[in-house]
């Protein structure tokens, strides 16, 4: 049990940071090429809000099924907790990219124009207005992409990826140990209200509304 834990956690957080940074990238790039933005740029912008949107809208299931190629050939295998993090990352980021767009299309635009009109440049209104406004947002935006990768490890767990997922339907559903299942549910319960916690003291403290 403790080892099956190890590993959730070892998928979650890896994936999660990793989630954080491309969605991060992605969500500026939606919104920076969308029209009468800094990058206005049609074709970028259709390009990417299609990846996301294609991503973003496979079952995760299936994707891991979809990535057994790419995983194998970037990890050696397809299975183990290591496996299932280029599946983790590939379908949390476009989620998480599009929580990204929409906090960043909820900032004042009056605010973007006056560090506009004060001469700043384009990469001193990301960093030090678009990412700081939205930060709140922001992460309430992972607390909640987080939540969602915990359930994804569990699902990865089914298919040889390991965590409280395999343990679940291997140790648990496959040889009736309701006790097992139980127990596996409870501590992927507890590390959801742990997430939940942080994230909504991290996203009060920083929303200065």
């Amino acid at each position: 049990m403790w080892e099956a834990t190890l590993e959730t956690i070892y998928m979650a957080s890896i994936s999660l940071v990793l989630t954080f940074v491309f969605g991060i990238l992605l969500g500026l790039l939606l919104f920076l090429t969308d029209t009468g933005n800094l990058w206005e740029n049609k074709g970028i912008q259709t390009v990417t809000a299609a990846f996301v949107n294609i991503f973003r809208s496979v079952p995760f299931i299936i994707l891991i099924v979809l990535l057994i190629p790419f995983t194998t050939f970037i990890v050696g295998s397809f299975l183990g907790p290591s496996a299932a993090l280029p599946a983790l990352i590939i379908g949390a980021s476009p989620f998480y990219a599009r929580l990204v767009e929409i906090a960043l299309r909820e900032i004042d635009k009056g605010v973007i124009e006056a560090a506009k009109s004060m001469g700043a440049s384009n990469r001193q209104i990301i960093f030090k207005v678009l990412l700081p406004e939205s930060l709140p947002a922001l992460v309430s935006g992972i607390t909640v992409t987080a939540i969602a990768l915990v359930s994804f490890t569990a699902m990865a767990g089914v298919i040889g990826a390991g965590g409280l997922g395999d343990l679940a339907y291997r140790h648990g559903f496959q040889r009736s140990r309701e006790d097992v299942t139980l127990m596996a549910t409870i501590i992927v319960l507890v590390i959801v209200f742990i997430i939940q916690f942080i994230g909504d003291r991290l996203t009060n403290k920083l929303d200065k509304r």
